[in-house]
C-alpha cells in the first residue's frame, strides 16, 4: 500500500511541535520532532519512488 501522502501529512505536524518544545526550552524534544519531520518527508519520497523505506 502506497501511504506517501500519509508520510508528509504526519511530517508537516512534526515542526510544530519542534517549535513549541523550542520556544519552551526542550531543546532535546524540538531536535527530535525536527528529525522525525525530516524522516517521515524522507520516507514519503520513497514510497512514491516505489522503494523500500
Amino acid at each position: 500500500m502506497e501511504r506517501s501522502r500519509d508520510w508528509i501529512e504526519e511530517a508537516k505536524g512534526d515542526p510544530e511541535h519542534a517549535i513549541s518544545d523550542m520556544e519552551r526550552g526542550f531543546y532535546n524534544r524540538a531536535c527530535f520532532s525536527a528529525q522525525q519531520s525530516a524522516e517521515k518527508a524522507v520516507k514519503a519520497v520513497f514510497q512514491k519512488m516505489g522503494a523500500e523505506a
